[in-house]
């Protein structure tokens, strides 16, 4: 783990922040992000949106195909990636909000793929739609128009990845946090022939929603850092992230964010790890 210069302002925006900077000279480009998951509970041609809000896809503009040991969430390629980020309007200078309608456990991996990029101006909508509409500001139906093209200049490596090796090595020589519910943790039988089912020996239980409140905004600073404290993320021992699939991984990467840490994410995480037959798998609520 190490300190980096990000703070809590650097990654997050409230809604009331964003309101005004939309009704500013040089308003942000948002980006609504968008997955099964929450099409599933309201389909995204019935979902309201933030105005000026563009819609991307959480698998089709933050990943790319995946399978096997690439695990099912790798990250797209950066001639991609940089083409969607043009046609969003994005340039050199331009400030980004990222929103879900999942208090952030989606949209984060979009900040994260957007820095890991060279964006530094991209923040996450904190708590979400559900913040923006809770504050009573206007929504609509309909995804903003086209931008202008922008010219933005994508490079690979800005953010800290971590290698199946790494992580493992990491599980046993610092902190590996693994960010799924108890029940995908602690794993059980595999179901006809699906991949073995538990953990990375070592990792460390925090469930991503155990860093929002009621709200589904982030903790506040202090209880952010007593969460990852409890867990021997203290600024001492090098620390890391994983999940399934590299995606509610970048959320807890971005809390640590909000209180100064920097951590690489396992973007195969429990996809690609337990593809991989040559790699133990710990079960049950102990790290193993």
């Amino acid at each position: 783990m190490t300190t980096t210069a990000l703070s809590r302002h650097h990654v997050l925006i409230s809604a009331a922040q964003l309101a005004a900077e939309l009704a500013s000279v040089q308003p942000p480009i948002v980006l609504a992000v968008h997955s099964a998951d929450t099409d599933s509970v309201v389909p995204r041609a019935e979902r309201q949106r933030i105005p000026t809000a563009q819609d991307s896809d959480l698998a089709k503009d933050f990943a790319a195909p995946g399978g096997g040991r690439l695990g099912s969430r790798p990250l797209p390629t950066l001639v991609e990636l940089e083409q969607k980020a043009r046609a969003w309007g994005i340039g050199h200078s331009s400030t980004v909000v990222v929103y879900d309608h999942d208090g952030g456990l989606q949209a984060a991996r979009a900040w994260w793929t957007l820095r890991w990029a060279g964006l530094t101006r991209v923040r996450l909508l904190d708590g979400g739609f559900d913040a923006w509409q809770a504050a009573g500001l206007s929504t609509e139906n309909l995804a903003g128009p086209a931008p202008a093209r922008g010219d933005v200049t994508l490079s690979a490596g800005h953010l800290a990845q971590l290698t199946a090796a790494q992580s493992r090595l990491l599980a046993r020589d610092g902190v590996l946090l693994d960010t799924r519910i108890a029940p995908n943790y602690q794993g059980g039988p595999s179901v006809d022939g699906q991949p073995p089912r538990g953990h990375i020996p070592g990792a460390l239980n925090l469930p991503a929603a155990e860093l929002l409140q009621a709200d589904r905004t982030f903790l506040d600073n202090d209880a952010l850092r007593a969460r990852f404290l409890a867990l021997g993320v203290d600024g001492t021992r090098p620390a890391g992230v994983y999940c399934g699939a590299g995606v509610s991984a970048a959320h807890a990467i971005l809390a640590l964010a909000c209180i100064g840490v920097q951590a690489p994410l396992y973007v195969g995480s429990w996809s690609a790890w337990s593809a991989d037959p040559e790699l133990p798998v710990a079960q049950g609520s102990q790290p193993g």
